[in-house]
């Protein structure tokens, strides 16, 4: 079957297995009664459950790097997703891979992201220990594929938005399952084990047996564009909110001695290579252009323009490198592979750092990050000690049919990821009214 877009040339044919799903999709009544069929294609149709998911909206309260009350305008992890898919479908229309597909990736790598983002995700985690921890990339995958309320399967059991085979791998950022008991426990992974059917449902059912030369199993390229978009995204918007904010002078890019390692935001590069992507990115002329950024007209319009010129930058970067390394596509599942020039991905490793650096790791935003974990450990524990009283219907389902402890467990680690920021302060019996 050929997904084809005339106006970018050549498309990659995705096989019948891409298109299966979970479970069987009725026909909709209003196509029975007219007597029409659906004219979207499968992908498009799954980019918009995602669009119009509950979960999806949830981000609109959820922190990305500053909370989504500060500031007067800042990014939450809802536009960060519209974000990443909008770069992510620019990538995938110029490497010939369906801009739906990678634009459905973009939009729900998230998803199952806690209240207060990847702070939020540390405490589950050290909450959820009876039930194997909480990773955010696999919750966005149970979120897809249990506990967003779309279709059931023949059984009456939730297959959440019953998505293709091959959207659900292109949100796979970590194609592998949670370490098993007695394991060494891995930091990133795609599944918990209670997903473990439907991970494998997505992997094995196509035959991915394929694997990197770590060792890794490979990822398909729409969730190598996705990542990429991501990194893009991360690191160009939360420099310019962190220009916005007063707490980044760009000036900082031309010293050489700022860029120590970090492992967690820069891995496998040097001192010498960060120095020498941040001179590359202060030589160009949008960089210089903000120096001074002092909230006036020209001054926002420059800055617009260099988050402009650098997601354009990385992106068409990203583009020419997979063709060169590839050839012309086009591209799609395991066609091929992404191909980023190292120092591409040095210069927004230095962009990350910086946030890092100068908006993370700022001592009162320390102290802010420490109260949250706090409060999520609080509500957690409020939460898990009057359950099953205290979960929404559909979770206290879950949680009488649960087989054990450890899995009613993850049933309020389902609870509490799905809550926005505003729903858990509410519940903080320290900091507001508890209305369970």
């Amino acid at each position: 079957m050929s997904l084809h877009n005339a106006a970018h040339g050549r498309a990659y044919e995705y096989d019948e297995t891409a298109f299966e799903r979970l479970a069987p999709e009725p026909v909709k009544q209003a196509d029975q009664w007219r007597g029409v069929h659906d004219a979207r294609s499968d992908f498009s149709r799954d980019r918009a459950r995602v669009l119009h998911s509950a979960a999806l909206r949830r981000l609109a309260d959820k922190t990305q790097v500053v909370g989504p009350k500060e500031g007067h305008t800042p990014r939450t992890r809802l536009t960060h997703s519209l974000e990443v898919g909008q770069i992510g479908r620019a990538v995938a229309m110029g490497l010939g891979a369906d801009p739906d597909l990678v634009d459905l990736a973009g939009l729900a790598h998230d998803i199952g992201h806690p209240p207060y983002g990847h702070n939020g995700e540390q405490a589950l985690d050290e909450f959820a220990e009876r039930c194997g921890g909480f990773e955010g990339n696999a919750q966005s995958f149970r979120v897809l594929t249990l506990l967003e309320p779309k279709r059931l399967d023949g059984e009456g059991r939730s297959v959440g938005l019953n998505l293709t085979r091959a959207a659900l791998d292109a949100v796979l950022k970590y194609p592998w399952l949670a370490a098993g008991h007695g394991e060494k426990k891995l930091r990133k992974y795609g599944a918990f084990h209670e997903d473990a059917a439907a991970f494998h449902w997505v992997r094995d059912g196509a035959g991915l047996s394929a694997r990197q030369g770590d060792g890794r199993p490979e990822r398909c390229v729409e969730a190598q564009i996705m990542d990429w978009s991501d990194d893009v995204a991360y690191s160009v918007h939360d420099m310019e909110d962190a220009v916005l904010a007063g707490r980044f002078d760009l000036r900082e890019l031309a010293d050489p001695n700022q860029w120590s390692r970090d492992d967690a935001f820069a891995p496998g590069f040097d001192e010498s290579e960060l120095a020498e992507a941040g001179a590359r990115l202060w030589g160009l002329d949008a960089v210089r252009a903000c120096v001074g950024y002092d909230g006036s007209l020209a001054a926002s319009v420059a800055l617009k323009q260099l988050t402009t010129e650098l997601v354009s930058r990385f992106a068409s970067e990203a583009v020419a490198g997979t063709k060169a390394a590839y050839g012309d596509g086009p591209f799609g599942r395991f066609a091929g592979g992404l191909a980023v020039a190292r120092e591409v991905r040095a210069e927004v490793a230095v962009l990350k750092v910086a946030a890092l650096r100068f908006v993370m790791q700022d001592s009162d935003r320390l102290r802010e990050r420490a109260g949250q974990r706090e409060r999520v450990r609080r509500v957690a524990e409020l939460v898990a000690s009057r359950a099953p009283d205290s979960l929404d219907p559909m979770f206290a389902c879950l949680w009488h049919e649960a087989s054990d402890d450890a899995a009613k467990e993850r049933v309020v680690v389902d609870q509490l990821a799905t809550m926005t920021e505003t729903q858990l302060e509410r519940l903080d019996p320290d900091g507001g009214t508890i209305r369970l």
